[in-house]
């Protein structure tokens, strides 16, 4: 032993690794990315709407041909670890991953997002990253999980702290995509922010905050802002 400062002690039990779970909302579920089953409407989705792959380091894709190969070979990973964003209709309007998982250390991303625009500035949209964060916290056992941006991308870098992750910094010359250079923004929640962070996301999800034409009536980043950490 010496006087040297250290960490504190914690549980070093490895975290479980995600699988093809289903994980349940009011507006919509996530599910298991399945090319064969949710192909043609995440084409439907994303089709025409090159914006989506800007920040990127794959796609627009032109025809469906071409996207419908993109996705099977995304569907096998293990890391990341694809799913489908699915409507209370059975539609597929989005992707997400969980990604960079390290089960020793029990970090975990949650990245390579793609909504549709049917997905965009919905309770759905924001379901989906309640019901991937709980997964993960609650069921998973990670203790951190990363959110990153480009950090020109001001739309993903305004979800992340709406969602209640924390900046932690730009690395700067992190990248290179698509022949640019990318510096990166961090974010990152952790297990002890996850209760409250849960209870902003269940507040801002529940039946009470949308009025009869389906208007939030408080935004989550006020809930989030409110409940503390």
């Amino acid at each position: 032993m010496t006087d040297r400062p250290v960490g504190p002690e914690i549980d070093a039990t490895a975290a479980k690794r995600p699988e093809a779970v289903v994980l349940e909302g009011r507006f919509g579920r996530v599910e298991r990315l399945d090319p064969v089953r949710h192909g043609a409407a995440l084409w439907d989705a994303v089709r025409g709407r090159d914006e989506l792959w800007t920040y990127m380091s794959y796609g627009p894709f032109a025809e469906q041909t071409e996207f419908a190969a993109w996705l099977d070979g995304r569907a096998t990973l293990e890391d990341p670890f694809y799913y489908a964003i699915v409507d209370a209709g059975g539609h597929a309007r989005g992707i997400a991953t969980l990604v960079e998982i390290r089960p020793a250390m029990r970090v975990i991303e949650v990245g390579h997002i793609v909504y549709g625009g049917a997905l965009q500035r919905t309770p759905l949209g924001t379901e989906a990253q309640y019901l991937l964060a709980r997964y993960v916290f609650e069921e998973l056992g990670y203790r951190r999980c990363e959110w990153k941006a480009n950090a020109l991308n001001a739309a993903s870098r305004r979800a992340a702290q709406r969602y209640g992750f924390t900046f932690e910094g730009i690395f700067r010359n992190h990248m290179i995509v698509k022949g640019r250079s990318r510096d990166t923004a961090w974010y990152a929640m952790l297990d002890a922010e996850w209760p409250a962070r849960k209870r902003a996301f269940e507040s801002w999800l529940a039946p009470e905050n949308f009025d009869h034409q389906g208007r939030q009536r408080r935004p989550l980043s006020v809930l989030v802002s409110a409940d503390g950490d």
